[in-house]
């Protein structure tokens, strides 16, 4: 069987015109005899009825004090409303379909309620309904446990429930559908040069996502690349190619090793939080086991014995400062931080990148508050006033225009 994974986001599935255009999709993909599983998100985005942040709100507004398992309960919800009305937008056209929750999909998860993680992907079902030619319509986002409570799988699990069936499935390609052409180089909002990028590799754009490109879950990214089995990202909208996503480096227009830098990415919102030694040398371990028994995730993490610097969510910066506030140490928090990153598989044992990364910044005037880097990216600390134009000259400077 030529098995074929279609996730459609929020905006994908949002309206009767919407479910139209995706409908298409799927009815192409029959036609050029693809066997089609269909994977959806709540339908639209924040404010709209069904969409998970809205239910969320619903639940809060009566027990700001939910628990997570109740929330579950709730958030289950929206997959469903999307997947009956996909359903039925298929049925409507010709074309055989049902409806599936993530349990009845085969989806096993952990007990970790709204950010579980798949165990086991049973796919009797599936396999029955694309045999009789029927196209199953699965909820994204959402499985059970073995006891049979709902669970749901964090932000972007929509993504990791199209990539995990993907993965048990044996499918031939993963297409992840939204409302833009692909993978951009960087945000068009802040740069009006970018460019969309036709094909890279699985490791980028795991880097991507992780350093704030709302592009796809990193988790999906790294289930697809268990099996190799390409990803595609398109517009439900349009007929362009989109970008793919592979290790395939044969198959590309362009040999994307050679390129140093394939994006720019960037995290809003942060603070930095700053410790120096009084007297004796601070002991990172004890700090940071605080921090994480405390469910403070920290990032851009630099430890010496009389300094230790990195960053937290806005939100959390004054509950670090309490929960820091007996160590031996003299503390600072700077609010209203952003960190920008530049991404690429190719900047491994190249020398001058940094030169350049910095350089570029420099030419703006923009204040680097500490940086961090690894073999693929390179990110700097700096004020939210100074994003906008330290993306732009990062793009300018590493020539991602072209």
């Amino acid at each position: 069987m030529r098995i074929l994974i279609q996730k459609f986001g929020g905006t994908s599935v949002a309206t009767d015109e919407t479910r139209a255009c995706a409908a298409k999709k799927v009815s192409l993909a029959r036609d050029a005899g693809y066997l089609p599983v269909v994977v959806v998100s709540a339908m639209g985005r924040n404010g709209a009825p069904y969409a998970t942040d809205t239910l969320i709100r619903l639940v809060r507004s009566c027990n700001p004090n939910a628990s997570e398992r109740e929330l579950d309960q709730m958030m289950y919800c929206g997959e469903i409303i999307s997947a009956v009305m996909m359903t039925a937008t298929l049925t409507a056209m010709g074309i055989p379909s049902v409806t599936l929750t993530g349990g009845q999909a085969g989806i096993i998860t952990d007990d970790n309620f709204s950010n579980a993680r798949i165990v086991k992907v049973q796919t009797t079902v599936l396999q029955s309904f694309l045999k009789q030619g029927i196209v199953p319509v699965v909820c994204g986002f959402q499985g059970v446990t073995r006891e049979g409570a709902h669970t749901t799988l964090g932000r972007g699990g929509s993504d990791t429930t199209a990539a995990a069936l993907g993965n048990a499935l044996d499918a031939e390609k993963i297409e992840i559908y939204t409302d833009v052409a692909g993978i951009m180089t960087a945000d068009p909002k802040l740069v009006s040069e970018a460019r969309l990028l036709s094909v890279t590799t699985y490791q980028e754009v795991c880097q991507m996502a992780e350093q704030g490109a709302k592009v796809i879950h990193p988790r999906a990214v790294e289930i697809a690349m268990q099996k190799n089995i390409p990803l595609v990202i398109r517009s439900t909208f349009s007929d362009d190619a989109g970008t793919l996503i592979t290790n395939q480096i044969a198959e590309m227009e362009t040999n994307i090793e050679d390129q140093t830098v394939t994006s720019v990415a960037y995290v809003a919102g942060l603070a930095q939080i700053r410790l120096i030694a009084k007297q004796e040398p601070l002991v990172a371990a004890h700090i940071f086991r605080e921090l994480g028994k405390n469910g403070v995730s920290a990032d851009m993490i630099n430890v010496c014995a009389e300094r230790i610097l990195f960053t937290v969510p806005d939100g959390c910066a004054e509950k670090t400062v309490k929960l820091l506030g007996s160590f031996p140490c003299q503390l600072y928090a700077q609010s209203d931080c952003a960190k920008v990153t530049i991404v690429g598989g190719g900047m491994r044992g190249v020398p001058g990148v940094m030169a350049n990364f910095m350089e570029a910044l420099q030419e703006e005037n923009v204040e680097v508050l500490q940086t961090v880097d690894s073999h693929t990216t390179i990110s700097a600390l700096i004020k939210t006033e100074d994003l906008a134009k330290a993306v732009t000259v990062l793009h300018r400077k590493f020539r991602l225009s072209l």
